[in-house]
């Protein structure tokens, strides 16, 4: 259901200069399935995209804490609730082009300013067909944006922030897109109940910036796209930190599809990250921390292509495709902290391949709308390491191999729609999709506080089959949309407790008391089933409401891989998430935004003993028109202060989300 964007003075008039897209036209079959559009207007009210995202319910990060303060490794997305995932369960692209880090699956939300973004395609629902590995539970799909303008703000937490974009159009079809953006943020302190001198605040630097030339090519249109970021975290304790960097630099082309002519698109990406992580073990009493992990450098690149034709004959439009993504990167760190110093070093990773094969087709005619299509993948895992020294004499303590491992995965899609004649649909969808484990799953291990996570090379790509069926409307001022969906995760790939400290184990090492050695395994399946509606009303030019809400009721069955999980909730995964919006224009130039977003418990463990208690918390804007091209605006996050827990350790500190924080800023369009 597209959301309506909200009012806005009438626009300048400008001279019109058509922009070709290196993008095929939207699929006739997307009617069938589940699919939200995000509006231009509604990301630029929001600096961060996955603040933005959030407004959908069940799109979410692992973790509650939004990008503003979550370590990047914790950054995954992930869409409906069915099971959280700090890899993430739901591909991101852009302009065709995977943002998902080729180690660690999660997505750099610092590199993807919303003033570059021109909108957002959600789509619910195992996206299989053209999207294939990696959107198990559904896509965002993001476009590229062409607007001049000029972002600035400052506010309390010592937030700063500004963006600069810059769009450059020629009578030829040309067109050169800049874009750049930076910010800082003091933070705040997560745990405040029990806090010590260990803990420190959540810090933010970042900076980004993106290169995008469109123009015509014969009858064609190619577009090369260059962006890179970097960032700089404290992540809430003395001595524990992340930076991360990274690249991409992507190219396509493609010509339209026309009566009795065949449409096609080719795209190719290669892209770069480095991730350093530092992690510490917490003294009892919170007074100091001793480091407990050095993650100098993960050097990762991933690289693909895809390519589709597309063609129409009588009621039907036609599409086959094949694309091919690779990956391959390791971890280098220190550990092991004796005697005041690092005793090991570790390398571990190795390399992905995924190659697809699909076909679809789309039949529309008159009220009906029918959508189905087949893929099929070739997964790999291969040059799989994990080798652990001794710094001192360089004497090899563990060195793991394991051995190349691949397979064939089938999925496909199909579904189908009635539209009535007084503005009603009914429609009804099923799929199939899969998502491999990513390199950081397979071979590193990690550590946060005193609890440790283990790799685990063995893993075998999660798969998700659904069904789900919907109705919804739009006649006047009101358009609404109910789904009814049931979802099975098989072989979720899930952080397992295999013991409590204190005690030792052979590879993990020393488990201090009240820390956690967790591995992760492929724990069984997940069943979920739902319901999420949307609904917006445009009571004037000057006045609409909306509302959505998302219930997931979500259920481990551990089977014999863990027995002790089944008949819990999923980790990180509330049952339920509502979001209410309005945008007002009280009178003349000034415009109000509000937006609350609330969700009942979550669990923070597989066990499902830390318990995060229901959060709601209220977003709102103020914005005065002062010219045609200028508004200045305050924003108030969290207008409510309220205590949004955002984690549990096993002894009971719980952390949260920031407190109420101010903003003014201004937005200038060239």
């Amino acid at each position: 259901m597209d959301q309506p964007p909200p009012p806005a003075p009438p626009p300048t008039p400008v001279a019109a200069v058509e922009i070709r897209a290196a993008t095929l036209p939207p699929s006739p079959s997307d009617a069938v399935f589940s699919i939200v559009r995000v509006t231009p207007e509604a990301l630029e009210q929001n600096p961060r995209l996955d603040e933005a995202l959030a407004t959908v319910p069940g799109v979410s990060l692992f973790r509650r804490t939004s990008s503003l303060g979550a370590n990047p490794t914790t950054q995954g997305l992930s869409l409906r609730g069915i099971a959280g995932s700090g890899a993430g369960r739901a591909l991101v692209t852009l302009d065709g082009a995977p943002q998902n880090d080729p180690f660690g699956g999660w997505v750099i939300w610092s590199a993807l300013p919303s003033e570059a973004i021109g909108g957002a395609q959600v789509v619910r629902g195992a996206g299989a067909g053209p999207y294939g590995a990696g959107a198990l539970t559904g896509v965002v799909a993001l476009t590229g944006g062409h607007a001049s303008g000029l972002s600035a703000s400052i506010g309390e937490l010592g937030q700063s922030r500004v963006a600069l974009t810059w769009d450059h159009r020629t009578g030829g079809g040309n067109d050169l897109f800049l874009a750049a953006s930076g910010g800082h943020s003091d933070g705040w302190t997560p745990v405040r109940t029990g806090a010590g001198a260990a803990d420190q605040p959540l810090t933010l630097d970042y900076a980004n910036a993106q290169a995008r030339l469109t123009g015509d090519l014969g009858p064609a249109t190619g577009q090369v796209t260059l962006s890179g970021y970097r960032e700089a975290r404290g992540s809430g304790l003395a001595g524990a930190a992340s930076r991360a960097q990274g690249g991409e630099l992507a190219f396509a082309i493609a010509q339209q599809p026309a009566p009795n002519a065949i449409g096609w698109r080719m795209g190719a990406w290669v892209s770069a990250s480095d991730l350093r992580n530092t992690s510490v073990a917490v003294a009892a009493g919170r007074a100091t921390t001793t480091p407990a992990n050095a993650q100098d450098s993960t050097p990762a690149t991933g690289y693909g292509a895809n390519a589709a034709l597309r063609w129409t004959g009588g009621d039907w439009t036609w599409e086959a495709g094949a694309d091919a993504r690779a990956a391959k990167g390791e971890t280098r760190e220190r550990f092991r902290f004796i005697g005041g110093t690092f005793t090991r070093n570790r390398v571990a990773g190795g390399a992905n391949l995924d190659l697809g094969l699909y076909g679809e087709g789309a039949y529309a005619n008159g009220p009906w709308t029918v959508g189905l299509g087949a893929r099929l993948d070739r997964w790999s895992t291969s040059d799989g390491k994990r080798l652990e020294r001794d710094l001192a004499t360089n004497a090899i303590t563990l060195d793991v191999r394991p051995g190349d491992r691949s397979g064939l995965l089938p999925t496909g899609r199909a579904g189908v729609r009635y539209q009535t004649g007084n503005g009603l649909y009914w429609r009804a969808a099923s799929y199939a999709g899969f998502r491999p484990p990513t390199l950081n799953e397979l071979h590193r291990p990690f550590r946060v506080g005193n609890d440790i996570t283990e790799a685990n090379p063995t893993l075998k790509p999660e798969r998700l089959y659904g069904v789900e069926a919907g109705v919804g409307g739009q006649g006047g001022a009101t358009a609404w949309s109910l789904t009814l969906f049931a979802n099975r995760l098989s072989d979720p790939v899930t952080n397992v407790t295999v013991g409590i400290g204190p005690f030792t184990d052979p590879v993990a090492g020393l488990i201090p008391a009240g820390g956690v050695l967790r591995q992760r395994r492929n724990a069984g399946r997940v069943d979920a089933w739902g319901l999420e509606g949307e609904t917006s009303y445009r009571a004037s030019d000057a006045l609409t409401l909306r509302g959505a809400v998302s219930y997931t009721h979500a259920r481990v069955d551990g089977q014999a891989a863990a027995p002790q999980l089944t008949g819990l909730r999923p980790a990180e995964t509330p049952e339920l998430t509502v979001t209410a919006g309005i945008d007002w224009r009280i009178a003349g130039p000034l415009t109000l935004h509000a937006d609350l977003r609330g969700e009942s418990v979550r669990y923070d463990d597989d066990l499902n003993s830390r318990r995060l208690g229901p959060s709601v918390s209220l977003d709102a804007e103020a914005d005065w028109q002062v010219t045609d091209k200028a508004l200045l605006y305050i924003a108030v996050d969290n207008l409510g202060d309220a205590d949004v827990e955002t984690g549990r350790t096993a002894d009971g500190i719980v952390s949260y989300g920031p407190p109420r924080t101010a903003r003014v800023g201004a937005r200038l369009r060239f």
